[in-house]
């Protein structure tokens, strides 16, 4: 099978399409014709030698976790999908899944029924940012009709998602975004929008619940300074950053709360997700589709930091 793989760590020029092994499923799992690919930040830093490349060990490896395709081979003893059954997910993670290639197998419930109607580019720019923000918004902070919620970074693949399902479960949202995108987060339902370019937010926002932090503190110290738009009790949950202990002591000396997160592989998530596309309550944005073999240029564009959604690779037609 064809597959991007990498024999360093470095630039998006130590990507490179090669010939490798197809994969046999094990019992319990499927194997999956890949026919589009998500691309998402984490999938940058571990090129690099940073985000998950601490558990996928040196290189050679196959980058990415998103997954749409078609259900090509069941292991013995799954019995929640058949061959042809045309799905969508984000297995493995944070394992290596090898999702940059013609095939990946996976367990069978790592996986759910693509969205009805959607295409799998778009369904491939769901799995690792909507479980994201899905699990962060109800699992983690269970946030409840009425509550305020700010999500930094709004109009990102994470974030664009988050402004929806917050919306979903009954919050006021704001986001923060630059000015090109604030009519389009309206459309998606953010009550509020802050460029964050041209003020600084905390001086406009505030009584906060629920603060989804997709900047951090390396970028202009995000998640501190977001620490002073909490209400008493008040959660900030830091993805990128994660909570350093100077972080954790400022939320104490505040009166508010912080933890840090990092999304898991949850079938049933996105048989819930999927119902929300389906209904009309989850849209999903694809900034720009590449061929397999233009992942380096993909990669070069996420990194750009100005998608609007999510960008995609499309491994078969």
């Amino acid at each position: 099978m064809r597959a991007v793989t990498q024999h360093a760590f470095g630039g998006p020029e130590v990507l490179t399409v090669a010939d490798l092994p197809r994969p046999v499923p094990l019992p319990t799992e499927v194997l999956v014709r890949v026919v589009s690919a998500g691309v998402n930040p984490v999938d940058l830093k571990t090129r690099a030698g940073g985000g998950m490349a601490g558990v996928l060990g040196e290189p050679p490896f196959v980058l990415g976790w998103d997954v749409s395709g078609v259900v090509e081979e069941v292991g013995f003893g799954v019995h929640t999908l058949a061959v042809g059954d045309e799905v969508y997910g984000m297995p493995w993670f944070p394992r290596a899944a090898g999702a940059y290639a013609e095939y990946v197998t996976a367990p069978a419930r790592q996986f759910a029924r693509k969205p009805a109607g959607l295409g799998h580019d778009e369904a491939a720019a769901l799995p690792l940012a909507a479980l994201t923000a899905w699990q962060i918004l109800v699992d983690t902070a269970g946030v409840t009709a009425g509550q305020r919620v700010l999500v930094h970074a709004a109009g990102g693949g994470v974030g664009h998602f988050a402004v929806q399902i917050a919306k979903h479960l009954g919050a006021h949202v704001t986001g923060t975004a630059g000015a090109a995108k604030h009519a389009w987060l309206r459309e998606l339902g953010a009550d509020e929008v802050v460029d964050y370019t041209g003020t600084r937010f905390e001086k406009e926002i505030s009584g906060i619940d629920v603060v989804v932090d997709l900047v951090g503190d390396e970028h202009d110290a995000t998640s501190t300074r977001s620490l002073s738009v909490l209400r008493p009790g008040g959660l900030l949950v830091a993805v990128p950053s994660g909570v350093s202990p100077a972080l954790a002591e400022e939320a104490r000396a505040r009166g508010v709360r912080v933890a840090p997160f990092l999304v898991e592989p949850d079938g049933t998530a996105l048989t819930t997700l999927a119902g929300l596309v389906e209904r009309g309550r989850l849209a999903v944005e694809v900034a720009a589709v590449f061929p397999l073999e233009e992942a380096a240029r993909a990669h070069r564009e996420l990194a750009e930091g100005r998608t609007r959604g999510k960008i995609v690779l499309r491994v078969a037609d």
